[in-house]
């Protein structure tokens, strides 16, 4: 009989009612490992109102305990990191290092989320006007929900959730279920560092369970991550119920080359960036644009590198991991048939990998196109695999043209040697994050992450001081302490400062 991975409610490991459990594989063998338990949506609503109840004594308590149990938390996270590691690579397939790297990503917004006291600091103005005085604060907003994409099991939950209790308040984590444990490790880290019961939870499911949170009266934001269709009606969804929502959606990452750019360094960050995680990152750059007339050179250089690529199961040592499903990884591959048949070159086919690792593993390897062109599903559509695209323009105006056409913009990246073509560059392009000569832009966790136009649905980014702002709301007060002797008298006009 499969292990049951329970919920995380009230405090502890809960199994529900178990009515419903869908699959979790080991992406390396093919193999289903363990069942995952779905809630219904009367045990999401058992949850919230939990939620609701311990949400509000944490946040009348004080600024220092928030702390303190951020700190611990904090310790914590560091002293499980391995163990989440693990269970991130079990489930999701993406090889250890950077199972690793993804943990301490989001223990760095753990960190950040340590300054509360300095982060929720409101501001005092003395004697505004006669014997007036006005400061102001800010205050947690409720429950908050947050689910969770599966390509960062750990580390996107953790742009949230640090920020989110921080603030005051309660959360309620919807996990992928393709890839639930390390959502479990976090409650236990949270329990270890002594939040209080019920702060935290996590409710595992599909559909259902989401639909439960977005129209839950007593939910008041969602934080969500995922494809541009799902993000989009999470946002209408959310939004529609009352509820304040910030909607990640999806990306097509352009890194620009120009002709003055080192092509050994552009080769190993176009390798590196593309093929991490299996090309499941939502900053995955996907698009190479070389401007002549580098191209040809280029792609030479890449293919070259590409071919030293060790593809196998994540706990051997290897460099690219297997997809997270079978289906996941027939999907890529219909893009890669796509490809070839809508006439782009296909340099390095990566369906005839042989991974080290068990041959029922969900497989597909390093895959390179050549001219590639806008119209072709390669390149319109996000694929989210390992599969890296070059196009071919004859200028930067050209390069910038294209970048700027395209319905996403998440992340975007400049390779060259010219300060002012970087400068402009960085100025010009329509995306949210730019790297320039860093080819996957992740902002640090006091700076904010987000993409621009089909990319985000709400104004909103995560972490850094626009999370704190989205997990709070602003009060100003306005004070008068008249002196006794001389009172204002009766005045019915329009209140002035004098």
């Amino acid at each position: 009989m499969s292990t049951l991975i329970p919920h995380w409610r009230d405090g502890a490991r809960w199994p529900g009612a178990a009515a419903r459990t869908g699959d979790v594989h080991d992406p390396a063998t093919g193999r289903v490992a363990a069942q995952v338990s779905f809630a219904s949506a009367e045990e999401v609503d058992a949850v919230v109102r939990e939620a609701r109840v311990a949400g509000r004594a944490w946040a009348e308590g004080s600024l220092s305990r928030r702390t303190s149990v951020l700190f611990a938390f904090r310790e914590a996270l560091v002293r499980r990191r391995h163990d989440i590691a693990a269970a991130i690579t079990a489930e999701h397939g993406k090889v250890l290092d950077d199972a690793l790297g993804e943990v301490q990503r989001g223990l760095e917004v753990a960190e950040f989320a340590c300054g509360a006291p300095h982060l929720l600091k409101g501001s005092f103005s003395d004697g505004v006007s006669n014997g007036v005085d006005v400061h102001s604060l800010r205050q947690a907003l409720g429950v908050v929900a947050v689910v969770s994409p599966f390509n960062f099991p750990a580390m996107v939950p953790l742009w949230f959730v640090p920020v989110a209790i921080a603030c005051g308040n309660a959360v309620v984590l919807k996990p992928s279920e393709k890839d639930p444990s390390a959502s479990l490790l976090l409650a236990e880290c949270w329990a270890e560092a002594g939040l209080p019961a019920g702060v935290f939870s996590v409710v595992h499911g599909d559909k259902e369970a989401v639909f439960a949170l977005l129209e839950h009266p007593e939910v008041a934001s969602v934080s969500f991550v995922g494809s541009t269709p799902v993000a989009r009606y999470v946002y209408e969804t959310g939004t529609r119920h009352g509820k304040r929502v910030q909607a990640l959606g999806g990306a097509k990452n352009h890194m620009v080359v120009l002709p003055d750019a080192d092509l050994d360094e552009v080769a190993d960050a176009a390798v590196s960036a593309g093929f991490g995680s299996a090309g499941e990152r939502c900053m995955a750059i996907s698009v190479v644009v070389a401007v002549d007339p580098v191209g040809d050179s280029l792609v030479e250089r890449i293919a070259a590198r590409m071919a030293g690529l060790r593809t196998g199961d994540g706990r051997r040592g290897c460099d690219m991991g297997p997809l997270v499903t079978g289906a996941h990884r027939d999907k890529v591959a219909s893009y890669v048939a796509a490809g070839v048949q809508a006439g782009a070159s296909l340099v390095v086919d990566g369906r005839e990998v042989v991974p080290d690792g068990d041959e029922n593993g969900f497989w597909l390897g390093p895959t390179l196109f050549d001219h590639v062109e806008p119209g072709m599903p390669v390149y319109d559509e996000e694929i989210f695999g390992p599969v890296l695209s070059v196009v071919r323009a004859a200028s930067y105006d050209e390069a910038l043209a294209l970048v700027n056409a395209n319905p996403y913009g998440n992340g975007t990246a400049i390779f060259t040697g010219d300060g002012g073509a970087a400068r402009r560059f960085q100025r010009e392009v329509e995306v949210g994050m730019v790297g320039v000569n860093v080819p996957i832009p992740v902002p640090m966790a006091y700076y904010s992450f987000g993409g621009w136009k089909a990319s985000l649905f709400g104004d909103t980014h995560a972490h850094g001081m626009e999370g704190v702002h989205f997990f709070t709301r602003g009060k100003v007060v306005t004070t008068r302490w008249p002196d006794p002797a001389s009172r204002p008298g009766i005045d019915l006009g329009f209140p002035q400062h004098r």
